[in-house]
């Protein structure tokens, strides 16, 4: 299994470790301090060795931060996780803070006295992050203090070791373009810009440039390396030889210095010293890279990761690559509905049901000879209550047991070395009640919505999101979370800049691959959640128009249950493209199916609705 179904919150420790970790801002002279869920790199997904939110208080989701004073402890999380930090932290000793309402800066300003010290680890923290933090308190005569050690650490008993994964090649008929030709891209980029190099701390741009994968987080192919690419085209990438073997040590060797991790600092500061400008971007570097080149009397070029946009726009080979990968997943999805639809209701739980879907794509991998490597998240197995916690994770201790009657909710994705999959699919156990239907319909409208959108050059994902939303709106419910988020080739299952949602200001462009997945929630009763992944084609002229417009392309292929639509609330649009969606999964996946019965099952589970 590639997933654990252990409890690793540990709330009972939370009011010893929050004791220990004010004796040692006490002791520093600093009246807060801050925990953050990212880690050295800033990404997501977070080595064990890097779990200090978590250690701290119990809670494990993606996205969080602790900012603990003298007398006080607040978690701030967003909505996909206000239930999950309820059950998860000590309500003694944590209070909870809404991460996009009112995020730590914003709370500062308003809860704290003047002259307020806050503490802070400065490779912890981007330098947009300590921008918003610095004006907050500066307002009010407070500072902020960098910490040369992290104080959490110094508490933190038995904590584990760093990763030493190994390193994978990506080859060219899964990257399409060679990594000397992205080197060069991006040292163009620099040398135009008028700066000395660029700095990579991002360690999807630092594997996508330089077409490696790794194995250091869990179910991201993230190797945890910095690069640093010079206007003149040289490279350095900093990865210790403990992770990498004779063929991927000669394959880099061809493009770049590999040099091991404890030498990037003084790399740096060399290239600070040389006069020009360092490419850093304040929105992914941590702050301790600013500091360094300019004590090195270098000067920071505030600028947006040159690999970000390029590695957000697939090539052909990238999108080919993902299609396949997705009708094999949706092969081994409908056998996992298939088994779904025929195991014994008594023996059903939420841990039998993750186990038998990473079999199905596992058996699935093996047929089709392209082997899972790892799913691209902890899959969410949330069955009637618990499908309403938007981020749920299954443990021994939450395992709960199907229930006819209610709905089953279960969001997950694969690995594979052609692409990263992610799918949502809620589906009825027993008779489900009437209302749970109409919800269901009123989601898929806007799953649909998204998949027959057309739009113009210059639309951003802000622009779209109000469409997933309307069918609900109008009944008078919304969803805490964005409608899509990008998603990488054989990278992270959440890339941006691209996305869909109230906050997603990047432009749309041909190439990039989104998630479209409105849903519904009632807390304590029920959730929905529908999700295909899409991407955006290139801009076409509509007949009769007199602007071209961008569209998005399906990639998951995979039935929706049609035991809880409610066809009366689609309109003839709707239903027309759902027949339509359904009998091409029916055509493009029954080939990949072996199993007669499982066949009979694909064709019954996309028949027309009338």
């Amino acid at each position: 299994m590639f997933q654990s179904f252990e409890t690793t919150a540990e709330p009972q420790f939370g009011a010893a470790r929050v004791a220990k970790l004010r004796e040692r801002m006490a002791a520093l002279e600093i009246d807060g301090f801050l925990v953050p869920r990212a880690d050295e790199f800033q990404g997501e997904y977070v080595p064990a060795s890097a779990e200090r939110l978590t250690w701290l208080t119990g809670f494990t989701g993606s996205a969080g931060v602790a900012l603990v004073t003298a007398d006080k402890a607040v978690v701030f999380v967003d909505g996909r996780y206000t239930t999950q930090l309820k059950e998860q932290v000590d309500g003694n000793v944590f209070t909870g803070g809404d991460l996009v309402g009112e995020p730590p800066a914003k709370w500062l300003a308003a809860h704290t006295p003047a002259g307020f010290r806050l503490g802070l680890d400065p490779w912890l923290h981007t330098s947009a992050e300590i921008a918003k933090l610095e004006k907050a308190l500066a307002d009010k005569d407070g500072s902020v203090v960098f910490l040369a050690a992290n104080p959490l650490d110094e508490i933190w008993d038995e904590r584990p070791a760093e990763p030493m994964g190994q390193v994978s090649i990506q080859y060219i008929e899964q990257a399409g373009e060679l990594a000397t030709a992205k080197i060069a891209g991006i040292a163009e980029v620099v040398s135009k810009a008028g700066a000395g190099a660029v700095v990579l701390t991002d360690p999807s741009s630092v594997a996508w440039v330089f077409n490696i994968r790794g194995s250091d987080v869990p179910h991201t192919p993230h190797p945890l390396a910095r690069a640093i690419i010079l206007a003149d085209g040289r490279a350095q990438i900093f990865l210790d030889q403990k992770k990498t073997g004779i063929e991927s040590e000669a394959y880099l060797a061809q493009m770049a210095a590999q040099l091991p991790p404890s030498d990037f600092v003084s790399s740096v500061e060399a290239v600070a010293r040389s006069g020009s400008p360092v490419m850093l971007d304040p929105d992914l570097a941590p702050y301790a890279l600013s500091q360094i080149v300019e004590a090195a009397g270098g000067r920071v070029s505030a600028s947006t990761d040159p690999a970000a946009l390029p590695r957000a726009t697939k090539n052909v080979a990238e999108l080919a690559g993902s299609a396949k990968a997705h009708l094999q997943d949706g092969a081994a999805m409908v056998e996992y509905l298939y088994w779904l639809d025929n195991y014994p209701l008594e023996q059903l739980n939420e841990i039998e049901a993750v186990k038998a879907l990473e079999a199905a794509r596992t058996r699935v991998g093996e047929r089709m000879q392209n082997a899972l490597k790892d799913i691209s998240f902890d899959t969410i197995s949330g069955a009637g209550e618990n499908a309403a916690i938007i981020h749920y994770r299954v443990t021994e201790a939450t395992n709960r047991r199907f229930k006819s009657g209610e709905m089953f909710l279960v969001d997950s994705g694969g690995q594979y070395t052609n692409g990263t999959t992610d799918i949502t699919r809620t589906v009825a156990i027993g008779n489900v009640p009437d209302e749970q239907k109409r919800f269901f319909t009123l989601v898929l409208k806007g799953m649909i919505a998204i998949s027959t959108a057309r739009f113009p050059k210059g639309t951003r994902g802000v622009d779209l999101d109000p469409l997933a939303r309307i069918a609900l709106w109008k009944a008078g419910a919304d969803y805490g979370h964005g409608t899509g988020h990008g998603v990488g080739s054989y990278l992270s299952v959440h890339e941006g800049p691209q996305r869909i949602s109230r906050a997603a200001m990047q432009e749309l462009l041909p190439g990039m691959i989104l998630s479209n997945e409105p849903g519904y929630y009632r807390p304590g009763a029920f959730g929905i959640r529908i999700e295909n992944l899409v991407y955006v084609t290139d801009m076409e002229t509509i007949e009769g128009g007199d602007r071209p417009m961008f569209a998005f392309a399906t990639l998951t292929w995979c039935p929706i249950d049609r035991r809880l639509i409610v066809p009366r609330l689609l309109t003839d649009e709707e239903l027309t493209w759902l027949n339509a969606y359904h009998a091409e999964t029916r055509e493009k996946l029954l080939p990949l199916i072996e199993d007669a019965e499982i066949k009979s099952w694909l064709k019954r589970a996309t028949a027309p609705i009338s």
